[in-house]
């Protein structure tokens, strides 16, 4: 069962009651957030993409995943950081993750944030590891790294165009990675012609956040996982 806490905001005052959500690991397992009781929330002034994140560990398999930290609004206006307890993946060293991989658990999209936790759940089911944001910002959407690979999050109304995946494609060939393409619009014609010839596995993110693959080099990828 997911913890509740009692948070009071900085600001106006009010006591809100905020009940951690449940992630999916890899392994099937809910894994939600270690709240602190005796913590004090604070206000979020501005945004930093190390910030966002949490390492949590999960206690069905020992996997130690990055997750997003907890956040809530109030009615004053207010976007409240909630109190998180020291987890056992604070202080203990990284175990060596199981090579299977279990059925994957999508993470529902409702905003553009979700759209890029949707596609980090994903690639690290997929097995990489170390998901972070990418030094470069690409011209659309949000870009996400891990290591040898750099992913595209597209969470506009627009098809991806070829200038985009062409874009993906020479940042990943400067920074000597493997690229992949996650789009919620899908790709217009001539973008999935080029994504094969210079070969970018493309994805459409559906909104229960479960990646379609669109060509067959995303297939393929679905299908091993990274190497």
């Amino acid at each position: 069962m997911s913890e509740s806490v009692s948070v009071r905001c900085p600001a106006c005052r009010r006591e809100h009651v905020y009940e951690a959500p449940a992630y999916p690991c890899a392994c099937g397992a809910p894994v939600s957030m270690p709240l602190d009781p005796d913590g004090i929330a604070s206000a979020v002034t501005r945004r930093a993409w190390d910030d966002e994140w949490i390492s949590v560990r999960c206690t069905a398999c020992g996997r130690d995943g990055e997750w997003p930290r907890p956040e809530l609004g109030c009615s004053c206006g207010t976007v409240l950081l909630v109190p998180v307890a020291r987890t056992a993946a604070d202080d203990a060293p990284r175990r060596k993750e199981p090579a299977a991989r279990r059925a994957f658990q999508p993470v529902t999209i409702r905003t553009a944030r979700d759209a890029v936790t949707a596609a980090a759940v994903y690639l690290r089911w997929l097995g990489y590891r170390d998901i972070r944001r990418a030094d470069q910002r690409p011209p659309t959407g949000i870009g996400i790294a891990a290591h040898g690979l750099l992913a595209q999050v597209d969470p506009t109304v627009s098809p991806a165009s070829l200038r985009d995946v062409e874009c993906l494609w020479l940042t990943a060939m400067t920074e000597s990675a493997t690229c992949v393409y996650f789009s919620l619009a899908g790709y217009a014609p001539d973008a999935r012609t080029r994504a094969d010839a210079l070969g970018v596995p493309l994805f459409v993110l559906d909104l229960t956040g479960t990646p379609q693959p669109v060509n067959s080099l995303a297939d393929e990828l679905d299908a091993t996982g990274a190497r």
